[in-house]
């Protein structure tokens, strides 16, 4: 079993061409909402190709980081279409190397159910650190399906996710937060497949 840094590695330059069918049938569609209300300096932990930088609030500063250079690579080719700011940097989001409170907010999209549980709380406080006290951290995760039928198609789908991806649908991100020592705010389905967490940072 290849290693996420190598498997990232391995299937960025195709990553976009893969994702493309998700991409436009449901994520297009849920990606502004982790930015609605945001403004100032915000962190884009796990920025992936840089689906996100059209999304990013106009006059707002971003730091998209990745662990993966060859993500990064991808990402680099879009940074002309974003209204922010925008500042690439590789670094692994269990050891950010930021200062503390640096940032109004933060966003993950599909970056916790890739990290596996022990690793988790470590994230999380690492975001809470590097956002302001008062500050929001939103995440947009593959959970559990609902529906009988969703769940059967989930369990068909979850192995292609594993390999292709290092991501599961079992992630407990949700129970996390608050041993993290954020407050958790909201955590809706945004989708069948997708739940959005908000969490602030305590004053």
């Amino acid at each position: 079993m290849p290693s996420n840094y190598e498997r990232y590695r391995r299937i960025a330059r195709f990553y976009d061409l893969l994702d493309l069918p998700f991409e436009y049938g449901r994520y297009r569609r849920i990606r502004p909402l982790l930015f609605a209300g945001l403004s100032g300096r915000i962190l884009d932990a796990g920025v992936g190709t840089g689906r996100n930088f059209e999304f990013y609030p106009r006059g707002s500063s971003v730091v998209g980081i990745d662990f993966s250079p060859a993500m990064l690579a991808q990402a680099h080719r879009r940074l002309d279409i974003s209204a922010a700011t925008v500042a690439l940097r590789e670094m692994d989001v269990t050891r950010l190397d930021l200062a503390d409170g640096t940032f109004d907010g933060a966003v993950a999209t599909f970056l916790f159910c890739v990290l596996p549980d022990d690793l988790q709380v470590v994230a999380l406080r690492e975001l809470a650190r590097v956002v302001r006290a008062g500050g929001t951290i939103r995440l947009l995760e593959y959970v559990r399906p609902r529906g009988s039928i969703r769940r059967i198609m989930g369990a068909i789908w979850e192995p292609w996710i594993g390999w292709a991806y290092g991501a599961g649908f079992d992630r407990r991100t949700e129970e996390y937060i608050p041993e993290a020592g954020l407050e958790l705010v909201e955590a809706r389905y945004v989708d069948d497949l997708l739940k959005m967490l908000v969490a602030r940072v305590p004053i």
